[in-house]
């Protein structure tokens, strides 16, 4: 009788963290996005915290970190992840994943760069 597979992770959270990381990834695949997120993401947390030191530094803080965010997102192609819920919500659609990284489903044929040589052939 074969053993049943252990799971990657042991604990709850670190597969629930594992799997947010995953998904936070594919959304930031472009390398300046990811980047400019390094940036713009502690420059907003440090923001919310000065909101209660010195209220108009971290209102410039929360601001700077979104917009840098922002512009990461456009460089990217996809929407900002509380804009893109926001639209969710209202039942707007939404590009979570630019199509330039998104994985071609079974129901769309590949698509080649090069009109010369079809998509399919090597």
């Amino acid at each position: 009788m074969a053993s049943p597979e252990k799971p990657k992770w042991r604990f709850p959270i670190l597969r629930l963290i594992g799997k947010a990381w995953r998904n936070w990834r594919d959304r930031h695949q472009d390398p300046r996005n990811f980047a400019i997120h390094m940036i713009g993401i502690p420059l907003a947390v440090a923001g919310v915290v000065f909101l209660f030191i010195n209220w108009y530094w971290g209102l410039a803080g929360l601001i700077l970190g979104y917009f840098l965010q922002w512009v990461g997102h456009k460089w990217e192609g996809n929407d900002v992840g509380e804009w893109a819920a926001i639209k969710r919500l209202f039942g707007l659609p939404t590009v979570a994943i630019s199509p330039r990284f998104a994985k071609p489903s079974p129901e769309q044929p590949a698509v080649s760069s090069n009109p010369e040589k079809p998509a399919n052939l090597p």
